[in-house]
């Protein structure tokens, strides 16, 4: 078997790459592992939702595990309950941003996801099917739950807004279609809720909340003169905002901009971000004597970093950001409650507020590539992209390769999730960014013509 886990759990094509066989075997793993006697599971609007959540209980309760089932709820409802019930491990049935043929599987302990070292010993019971499976006598017993009600009050008991907001709200026929609107109505915002329906096949948009995928939400929004526009992805681990004025907030602004606000009065604390965030976090860290720690992509790295150095907060940005107070999942719902506190309390609008964000131009590119070239691609780039820029500043391979320039920088790595090599080049200017990334494609582009 190779290797099961990516950076985001387990994911791939629905009864190609991920079958109801292999997450019953998932969850008798984990549960052999942890040995545990209570499980909590739940899962996104997927259409194949119902089969994997039939087949993970089927694991869970043959070693004896007991199963709570939260059903359809978002990713940070089912990490929050974990903890919440004392459970030993959480479920998510989700692919998260990922179309709808695709589904996975995320872990969690308490509200922590799981590392590479428990996900590795997880993949070795698979692989040497070492399951602990309990007799017919004691099997795990099955109970509902309802999670969202016990998430949405610890939100009431901890964000508070003062604001009349008038909110347009995107679900996207995801895992947020109730509690996202539920959420902003109790928070006293006044709701206009676009694509609130459950749909497996995300008919409205694509799950993932990128500009060009939410040109309904930016129209509504101008149209009907909102306060501001939130999206989520297909578990609403990931926000998105859309200022007053219909425009789409840029990912790393709206992080930059949510990071001051979460430094301005802690006295030099630190801020975790990724390897590919802009340099933009920098300069409002710096503004308020803040620190900015970064790790590899993926919201497990930055939580774990998060709970490390006591960070006050972390984020990539995707639009997945974690707040320690009150958990250490990626939580997109309490983020656009937590965005909106910081919004009112710089008292201008939203457009007004992410101006004061330096913007430099960034260019993301994705390059296919085989899982099974992807990684040695990689490290051939290294030294290649070294010699193409000789003059750079700082040089790591925390994950892929990144080079700090005097004037920006640049970062290479493999998807963890899908068949890709991904670039980012962030410069002060538009025509450095242009003059990075040109250089990079052609060298990204030959090293791969040499692979083949």
């Amino acid at each position: 078997m190779g290797k099961l886990f990516g950076s985001s759990g387990v994911r791939g094509v629905v009864n190609t790459e991920i079958t109801p066989d292999l997450v019953c075997q998932v969850g008798s793993a984990v549960a052999t592992h942890v040995k545990a006697k209570l499980a909590i599971v739940a899962c996104d609007t997927r259409i194949s939702a119902n089969m994997f959540e039939d087949a993970i209980v089927c694991g869970l309760i043959s070693t004896g595990s007991d199963v709570l089932l939260a059903h359809v709820v978002p990713t940070p409802v089912l990490a929050y309950a974990t903890k919440v019930y004392g459970a030993d491990v959480g479920f998510m049935l989700t692919a998260s941003h990922n179309p709808p043929q695709y589904n996975g599987i995320k872990v969690f302990k308490s509200d922590l996801a799981y590392t590479d070292t428990e996900q590795a010993a997880i993949e070795k019971i698979i692989t040497n099917n070492t399951y602990q499976q309990t007799n017919w006598q004691n099997l795990g017993n099955i109970t509902a739950i309802d999670a969202q009600t016990i998430y949405l009050k610890e939100i009431l008991n901890n964000v508070a807004l003062t604001l009349p907001w008038h909110v347009v709200v995107d679900s996207g026929c995801g895992a947020a279609y109730d509690v996202a609107p539920k959420m902003f109505k109790k928070l006293g915002c006044k709701v206009t809720a676009l694509n609130s329906q459950p749909d497996g096949y995300f008919p409205a948009r694509k799950s993932e909340p990128t500009k060009e995928a939410l040109q309904d939400l930016t129209k509504t929004v101008e149209a009907i003169g909102a306060d501001i526009g939130v999206a989520f992805d297909g578990d609403a681990d990931r926000v998105v905002f859309v200022d007053e004025k219909g425009e789409f907030i840029d990912f790393d602004r709206a992080l930059a901009a949510y990071a001051a606000h979460a430094l301005k009065h802690t006295n030099g604390k630190t801020i975790v971000t990724t390897i590919e965030a802009s340099m933009a976090i920098e300069t409002m860290a710096q503004k308020y004597g803040g620190k900015v720690l970064r790790t590899r992509v993926g919201d497990i790295y930055v939580s774990e970093a998060i709970k490390q150095c006591g960070a006050v907060f972390g984020g990539e940005p995707c639009g997945a950001w974690i707040h320690p107070k009150h958990h250490l999942c990626a939580d997109g719902l309490l983020s656009a409650a937590m965005f909106l506190v910081a919004m009112e309390a710089q008292n201008k609008s939203v457009s007004e507020c992410i101006a004061k964000i330096p913007k430099y131009p960034t260019e993301r590119i994705n390059f296919a590539c085989k899982n099974t070239q992807k990684h040695n691609l990689i490290n051939q780039l290294a030294e290649v992209l070294k010699a193409e820029f000789p003059d750079y500043t700082d040089f790591s391979t925390i994950e892929g390769t990144r080079l700090t320039l005097k004037n920006g920088w640049l970062l290479v790595r493999a998807s963890g999730t899908e068949p890709l090599i991904r670039l980012t080049v962030e410069g002060q200017s538009e025509s450095i960014t242009k003059d990075i990334t040109s250089k990079a494609t052609a060298l990204i582009n030959k090293q791969k013509e040499a692979l083949t």
